[in-house]
């Protein structure tokens, strides 16, 4: 048997040297009334374009549909229609291969390189939490998703600034935020020094205000590296602080002062250089502006800054039918009374200070805040809307739904557990085994394909930074990752509705519940690791 993971990305990139020099053509069906004739598509328009008349030639036909390669899927047919070039895949062969091999698909599809590193700096965790807007939150969020999504690709990570205030360190723990805290400032004297030598000598420093160094001239930084590098056309001077200082020298630290240099494969040995290193400054739109000084102060100041200093800017965030200012606690303090409240609805009973559930509404109150704030692309504008009907298991795009999947999940192995301890079903086979061609409902196939096989490039994509892309802002697909778990809960939702899956104890169906349930221990997979991006636990009761 054919053994390597099977890829998406793979098996796209084959058909597509298939057709011979040119751009993409082909793409993945996803929609189920597409997916019942074909599972990839080369449009007849694109072949048009491509080929003489939009004939493709014999060889290339034959070509395509004899397709193989290293993680290439399978090929059953390839077909030429008034659509284009269809390809359906060799499914219970697809089958097989993925749920015979199921942790290789709740991991990235290709580590980083050796030694990557990159600092995530979010200044927002300077504030006080009560002073925390909704954007910043949104700052928050995002870098410490991408830290998480970085981390499993293989990527060293450092996380600045270490949180000092002992509220802001509470909040993070309630938001199941995972970053690191300091109680002491780092040392400025080196920075000091060179900051006064900086100085303007305009105007009487005496007469500054306490902690008040003077201005620094950006000007030239700006012009030196261009306005297509996307700096602001207004940036001139910087007044420097000491706080400001404290910025710099903590970053300039993190930089430096690398942990676990030993693991890291750095040529000539010793401690990393800051070259070696990619700067993400995760900022709100707020903040664009004074982190723009910050970037250009620390190379004017610093000549070891590190070369590769990006800004991902995060959108601003709307409170749809809400005046004034909504703080982050006061967003967390209503969606968690929200959570109560429909739990005592569903239960019928207030289970707000039960023990057994303050944890389960800990996790859910922030399901739901992580998912509204990290579905949408974060460059984009986010609009929330407070009502109570966002707070639902029957709303298919909460984080609150994905979590109630979770524990049915959970519930349905439970159920298969204490059956068989009972003697209604005999032990789970070996999975090589199983026969996985008993699995022919379409919706088996949708969660295998629309899924689990196209997870490990879902996660790889997560910890993309094009950092070597000209320009001072760097884009972040933090979305995918709840965007695919809303998608897989949707349809393990219709397919758990529709198909019983623990059927009855008779020894000619326990086949094909072998097979639906190793189908479901991947969803489980791709669930619970794509939860644990989002620093959430799996729920086995809601």
């Amino acid at each position: 048997m054919a053994t390597g993971r099977l890829g998406i990305e793979e098996t796209l990139g084959a058909l597509n040297a298939a057709l011979g020099p040119g751009g993409p053509v082909w793409f993945k069906e996803t929609r189920a009334r597409h997916l019942r004739a074909r599972d990839f598509l080369a449009p007849q328009r694109a072949l048009q374009a491509r080929f003489r008349d939009g004939e493709v030639p014999e060889c290339v036909f034959h070509a395509v549909a004899g397709l193989q390669g290293p993680g290439v899927a399978p090929v059953l047919r390839c077909a030429r229609t008034s659509a284009g070039l269809e390809l359906q895949l060799q499914r219970s062969a697809v089958f097989e291969r993925v749920l015979g091999a199921v942790a290789d698909y709740a991991a990235p599809a290709a580590p980083a390189a050796p030694g990557s590193r990159v600092l995530l700096h979010c200044p927002a965790l300077r504030a006080a939490p009560s002073a925390l807007r909704l954007s910043q939150l949104r700052a928050v969020l995002v870098a410490d998703h991408l830290a998480r999504a970085l981390h499993a690709h293989g990527v060293s990570v450092r996380l600045v600034p270490a949180v000092r205030d002992r509220h802001m360190s509470t909040f993070l723990q309630q938001l199941r935020v995972d970053w690191p805290v300091a109680s002491e400032r780092a040392a400025t004297e080196a920075l000091r020094s060179r900051t006064l030598a900086e100085l303007n000598p305009a105007g009487d420093r005496e007469a500054l205000p306490p902690g008040v160094l003077g201005n620094v001239y950006l000007k030239e930084l700006v012009e030196e590296r261009g306005r297509t590098a996307g700096y602001d056309p207004n940036l001139e001077n910087c007044l420097v602080t000491e706080d400001l200082l404290s910025v710099l020298a903590e970053l300039q630290a993190a930089v430096l002062h690398w942990p676990e240099v030993g693991s890291l494969d750095l040529a000539a040995g010793g401690a990393p250089d800051a070259d070696g290193c990619v700067v993400v400054h995760v900022v709100s739109c707020e903040e664009e502006f004074q982190q723009q000084k910050l970037d250009l102060l620390w190379r004017k100041l610093d000549d070891q800054a590190p070369l590769s200093q990006k800004h991902l800017v995060c959108g601003p965030v709307k409170v749809a039918g809400v005046p004034g200012t909504l703080t982050a606690p006061e967003y967390y303090k209503y969606r968690h009374a929200q959570v109560c409240n429909a739990s005592a609805l569903k239960h019928s009973r207030d289970l707000a200070q039960d023990p057994a559930w303050t944890e389960t509404f800990r996790v859910l109150s922030v399901a739901t805040i992580k998912f509204e704030m990290l579905s949408t692309a974060p460059q984009s504008q986010l609009l929330l809307t407070l009502a109570d009907s966002s707070i639902s298991t029957k709303g298919t795009k909460s984080g609150i739904f994905v979590m109630y999947n979770c524990a049915r999940l959970a519930t349905l192995f439970e159920g298969y557990k204490h059956s068989m301890e009972q003697g209604l079903y005999p032990t789970f086979p070996p999975v090589s085994s199983l026969d996985f061609s008993l699995l022919h409902d379409e919706g088996e196939w949708l969660l295998l394909f629309n899924s689990v096989l196209p997870f490990p490039d879902l996660l790889s994509q997560t910890a993309a930074l094009d950092h070597r892309a000209p320009g001072l802002h760097v884009t972040a697909r933090t979305e995918t990752v709840c965007k695919l778990l809303v998608q897989l809960s949707m349809d393990f939702s219709s397919y758990y509705n529709r198909v019983h899956i623990l059927g009855e104890p008779r020894p000619h169906l326990f086949g094909q519940m072998f097979a639906r349930l190793q189908l479901l221990r991947a969803v489980c997979e791709v669930l619970h690791t794509g939860l644990a991006m989002l620093g959430l636990p799996p729920l086995s009761h809601i």
